[in-house]
Formats: structure tokens, C-alpha cells, sequence
């Protein structure tokens, strides 16, 4: 019995990708058939896409698989979701945490749900404010909330490894729709996302 992991990938895209990415070795001046490199241009192509599938994901299937009917009316709030997507203009990754709250409007969704639409929009090529409202609108056009608030708070490769190489600057991006263009309704959110309440 040794060790097994499942996993699909598509045979034309990843044929297709390995010989881009054995070209791509070659280019920077490495032996894409030396021992170390031998089977990177493979592993690359499945990690990409891995690291893009949200291409075929829907998310809006995503939340109607898990919409219910309840009267409950008041804020609800998943914060410090994780999120690892790429940036489109270097095709470095940037990281960081979604935090989204709704307000239901006869309908609420699986809190798991939300976490997926994240996952949906972060796995492709990005940029964090695009991300920022995909989130937004799926969740506002599919639930029909009174309102949707979305923050992102993420690090960038591209800005800590190349060019101005700032190690410690965090993009923080904002969508509102409904209840939450309110002052009221919003700052209630952004207090509860930076509140530490363990």
C-alpha cells in the first residue's frame, strides 16, 4: 500500500503547458533535463491549474445548492476567510483574508458557501479589486440580501519580491452594496472584523 492521492487534470492542457514551461527553463538559462528540473515543467502544469480552476467553477451554483428560507434578518458575518490567488500582471501569487457579511433577505446560504465563492473567483488570474466585487455581486444577485459587505486584506509577490520589494504593505480593498452603504451598517461591520472576539 503506498501512498495515493486523486487527482484530474485535463491530458491537453497539461502536455501543452509542460512544453511551455520546459521552454520557459530553458530561457532563464537552466538544463530543463537535469535531475532537479526533470519533472518541473509536469509539476508546474498541474499546479497551475490547480491554482486557476475556479475557471470552472459556478458560483452561483455554489450558493444555490445551500439557499434556504429563514426569517433571520440581521448581520451575518464570516471573517478571516483564507484566500491564495494570482496576481494577472506578473502571475506572482498574493495571499491574505476575505471577510463578507449579508443581510439576509428570506434567504440565507451554507456558511461553508461563502468560503467557495472565494475560492471560485481567487483560483484565476486576478486583481484584488476585480476579486473584491466578483464576490460582491454573485452573493447580491443570487441571495437577493437587503445588502453585502466584502473586505480583502492580502500581500503581494509581486510588490515583495520584485520591483519596490516592500515586505510589509497590505492591500485592503472594499465593496458595499444595500444596507451597507448606510454609515451605520458599515462601521457596525468593519468594527466586528477588527474585533478580537475569543
Amino acid at each position: 500500500m503506498g501512498y495515493k492521492k486523486a487527482e484530474i487534470y485535463d491530458d491537453n492542457i497539461t502536455s501543452g503547458l509542460i512544453a511551455q514551461y520546459h521552454e520557459v527553463i530553458k530561457l532563464v538559462g537552466e538544463d530543463p533535463d537535469r535531475e532537479g528540473l526533470a519533472k518541473t515543467p509536469e509539476r508546474v502544469a498541474k499546479a497551475m491549474q490547480y491554482l486557476t480552476q475556479g475557471y470552472s467553477m459556478d458560483a452561483r451554483e455554489i450558493l444555490n445548492s445551500a439557499k434556504f428560507e429563514e426569517a433571520y434578518s440581521e448581520m451575518v458575518l464570516v471573517k478571516n476567510i483564507e484566500l491564495y490567488s494570482m496576481c494577472e500582471h506578473h502571475m506572482l501569487p498574493f495571499f491574505g483574508k476575505a471577510h463578507i457579511a449579508y443581510i439576509p433577505n428570506g434567504y440565507i446560504t451554507g456558511l461553508s458557501k461563502l468560503a467557495r465563492v472565494v475560492d471560485t473567483f481567487s483560483r484565476r488570474l486576478q486583481v484584488q479589486e476585480r476579486l473584491t466585487h466578483q464576490i460582491l455581486d454573485v452573493i447580491q444577485d443570487t441571495l437577493n440580501p437587503l445588502g453585502v459587505g466584502v473586505v480583502i486584506e492580502a500581500q503581494h509577490l509581486c510588490m515583495m519580491m520584485r520591483g519596490v520589494s516592500k515586505q510589509n504593505s497590505v492591500t485592503t480593498t472594499s465593496a458595499f452594496s444595500g444596507q451597507f452603504m448606510k454609515n451605520e451598517t458599515r462601521s457596525e461591520f468593519l468594527k466586528l472584523i477588527s474585533a478580537d472576539l475569543s
